[in-house]
């Protein structure tokens, strides 16, 4: 079981690095990361172009792809979960981007406030969940989980 776990994890690590060099050879150049950027935004903000130079392809590929590109979840919704989690960070500059987006999306203050809320009430109950300490296992089976 052991040689099949390190099998697994050295297939796994090769996997990523060749998946790793092929972004690397094929990735765009800052020039036309930047160009993307700001298609997309409609200016190139001062955080991307402070961003290392060797990382921003990538790290415009992640963005981009969450962010920009259709996914399960819609835009605004999104915008909603970024909102409460930068309100737990805390990130002001999250905040504040994240609302302005999520309100171009047709999210009104009543829908940010209870997103915010969500966050501030998981926050809450996992403090006194892993401050007290309580057993996982038993915690799980009182609500009916294997």
């Amino acid at each position: 079981m052991r040689t099949n776990n390190i099998i697994a994890a050295a297939t796994a690590a090769a996997a990523l690095t060749f998946a790793s060099l092929a972004f690397a050879q094929q990735a765009p150049t800052v020039e036309e990361t930047y160009k993307d950027i700001e298609a997309n935004y409609g200016v190139l903000p001062e955080y991307m172009k402070v961003y290392p130079k060797q990382g921003i392809a990538g790290a415009w590929a992640l963005t981009k792809g969450l962010e920009i590109e259709k996914g399960a979840l819609d835009p605004k919704i999104k915008s909603l979960i970024n909102i409460a989690v930068a309100a737990q960070i805390p990130c002001r500059y999250c905040v504040w981007l994240d609302t302005k987006f999520a309100k171009d999306m047709g999210a009104t203050d009543q829908e940010i406030a209870e997103a915010v809320a969500q966050a501030g009430l998981t926050r809450h109950w996992s403090a006194v969940l892993n401050g007290m300490q309580i057993d996982f296992e038993a915690f799980k089976a009182e609500f009916g989980g294997d």
